[in-house]
């Protein structure tokens, strides 16, 4: 039976999930109707944000739905007046929503990948935050560029959706108050693998998605402070106290809230465990672990085979009853070499041998050790070719 170990993409729908929607799907649900059924459907949503906002330690009304993490990343970063900084390590819809503020007739801003871009005279306008060799956030570089700067937005994941570390959130908090910035953060990794907090981590904005976390695709969430206006990116009818337009999917959200209410942590605590031995035997076999002096997220590895590539790599255990990835699987299907690796200064040779390993609620301790075994066959047999 196939091993699938890419939950960083999406997660298998948890059956609860699916038949809590199952439910939903068969009401004719559009929960701005006047009659009964529109009431039935309002119930159900209300129900469904009180659940989530519960979870985070947000209030209800400061949820809205949206139909993809990026949809709330791109709302977030276009819907307040700022001047824009994000960290070298975004997922591409924070680093597309930079260059689409650009707005000045630039096209090689979105010609080339986020790779390509950061490293380019277009992404050299001082908005990129570096990061470590270590893939967090070059605090004081940030601290130096919020001086530099009239108020501004800040954008930075909870925790890498390649290389699973977590940033250190309650640290940029801090130095945004400072100085008077609003802070964004993509959490979408985050969810359901290690405590989330709106309220006590100081975020004005925070994003996340059903489908990371056993939900379904088609729902996720802009969290935003009740205090702050933000722009709606879709505008037409007065759904989301009139900042998202559109009738809300009532179904998928149902099945995010109840996503939610499975969180399993100690599972992930028990996850990490058995990737950091599978981690340690790679390491005998010569594996770079990206990262690792990092706190992490519990389900996430990312690591190279020496002298091989990842495409070669994926191709082989795909045969082998595999699926991983090589990082983002927001990019149409291409293999590109990992801007999130070349922004932590690794030699674009040995980043192009990364491939991304992460478990979720399916996972289970022979799944980690059949792949163990795959993978030190596989390097047996082509990092001596290579060599």
């Amino acid at each position: 039976m196939p091993v699938y170990l890419d939950y960083n993409a999406t997660a298998p729908v948890r059956p609860e999930v699916i038949a809590r929607m199952q439910e939903l799907l068969a009401l004719p649900a559009n929960p701005s109707s006047m009659h009964r059924f529109g009431r039935e459907a309002k119930k159900h949503l209300e129900n469904a944000r009180k659940t989530i906002a519960d979870a985070i330690s947000a209030w209800p009304n400061e949820i809205i739905f949206t139909a993809s993490g990026t949809e709330a990343n791109v709302t977030a970063l276009r819907g307040i007046s700022r001047r824009v900084l994000v960290s070298a390590v975004e997922h591409s819809s924070v680093l597309s929503s930079l260059r689409g503020a650009e707005r000045r007739g630039n096209p090689f801003a979105f010609a080339k990948s986020d790779k390509d871009w950061i490293a380019s005279p277009a992404a050299r306008n001082d908005d990129i935050i570096p990061v470590t060799s270590s893939g967090l956030i070059d605090l004081s570089a940030l601290d130096a560029m919020l001086v530099d700067s009239a108020p501004a937005l800040v954008s930075v994941m909870l925790a890498n959706n390649e290389t699973g570390v977590i940033q250190p959130i309650r640290d940029v908090s801090a130095l945004c108050k400072k100085h008077h910035a609003l802070l964004h953060c993509d959490a979408v990794q985050g969810l359901g693998k290690i405590a989330v907090d709106f309220g006590a981590l100081g975020y004005d904005m925070m994003t996340l998605s059903a489908h990371k976390c056993g939900g379904p695709v088609g729902a996720a969430a802009l969290i935003v402070c009740r205090d702050l206006a933000i722009a709606p990116l879709l505008t037409g009818g007065g759904q989301e106290l009139g900042r998202r337009a559109g009738t809300e999917n009532v179904a998928a959200i149902t099945g995010f809230a109840k996503a939610v209410e499975l969180f399993d942590f100690e599972h992930m605590r028990r996850l990490r465990g058995w990737l950091d031995g599978m981690e340690a035997e790679m390491e005998t076999c010569g594996a770079t672990v990206f990262g690792k002096s990092a706190l992490r997220l519990p389900n996430t590895s990312c690591v190279a085979m020496p002298g091989v590539s990842n495409e070669v790599q994926l191709m082989d255990f795909d045969l082998k009853g595999f699926a991983v990835s090589a990082g983002s699987a927001c990019s149409s299907g291409r293999i590109e070499t990992s801007h999130v690796l070349v922004a932590m200064g690794i030699p674009q040779p040995l980043a192009s041998c990364a491939i991304r390993i992460s478990g979720g609620w399916q996972t289970t301790e022979n799944d980690i050790q059949l792949f163990t075994e795959a993978w030190k066959q596989t390097c047996g047999r082509l990092a001596k070719k290579a060599g």
